[in-house]
Parts: C-alpha cells; sequence; structure tokens
C-alpha cells in the first residue's frame, strides 16, 4: 500500500466531498436500499426510504444493480436533474456501493474542447476553399 501523508489524505477527502459534491448509496444484493449519504440533494435525490428498491427511488440505477462483482464506472452521467456526474459502482460485503461525483467542469472543458475542434475545422474548409476556388 501507498505511504500517503495525512494531510494528502485530508485535502483528497475534502476536495471529493466539497469541488466533487461526493455521495453514495449502498445498495443490498437484493435491490434494496441499505444506506446513503453525502451530498445526494445535488443529484436530485431525496426522499430515501431505506428498505425499497433502489432502482424505483434512483432511476438511472434501474437495471445496473446488482453487480457481478466487478466495479463500474459511468463517466459524465447527465442526471434527469441535469447534472452531470461521474458514477463509480462496486460491490462489497455489504452490498454494492454507489458512488456519485459531480463531474460539471470535465464536462463544460470537454464542450469547450469540442467547439474548439468544429471551429477549426470550418476555419480549415474555408481556407481550403479560398486556396483551391474551382
Amino acid at each position: 500500500m501507498l505511504n500517503i501523508p495525512p494531510p494528502v489524505i485530508d485535502y483528497i477527502l475534502n476536495y471529493l466531498l466539497e469541488a466533487r459534491s461526493l455521495a453514495y448509496l449502498l445498495v443490498k444484493k437484493d435491490g434494496t436500499l441499505l444506506a446513503w449519504g453525502g451530498n445526494l440533494a445535488v443529484y436530485g435525490i431525496t426522499n430515501l426510504c431505506q428498505g425499497r428498491s433502489v432502482g424505483e427511488q434512483v432511476c438511472f440505477l434501474e437495471g445496473l444493480l446488482p453487480l457481478d462483482d466487478i466495479p463500474l464506472f459511468l463517466p459524465l452521467i447527465k442526471t434527469e436533474y441535469n447534472v452531470c456526474t461521474d458514477v463509480h459502482i462496486f460491490p462489497s460485503y455489504e452490498g454494492d456501493w454507489v458512488l456519485l461525483l459531480d463531474s460539471t467542469w470535465d464536462e463544460n472543458q470537454l464542450s469547450l474542447i469540442q467547439q474548439n475542434t468544429n471551429d477549426f475545422s470550418l476555419i480549415k474548409e474555408k481556407l481550403t476553399k479560398i486556396q483551391n476556388p474551382k
């Protein structure tokens, strides 16, 4: 295991909690919600009921659980509340954990890169037409 100094771990934890709006769900293998916490309201997840099907309460998880002991990472998922999130799902002996991390910043950066790429393609096309008129 890596020997990571406590200040570095503290920084990472604070970053995840504050900048990435960490939230989590713990789902039993039968699909019922066991526990939850973190900043779920950011993702529009409220009024959860322990013991009820998680798929009925968190629509985007329908059909994803239970896991077959292989972690699942779903980047840049747009929730029904228009929040972009990275979804990490991994198994444990208690059940399947679902971690949500806000990825709005990543989405915005990728959109900017895509827009710049499109702009450069248009400029290249215009230059080609100017250099090779028909």
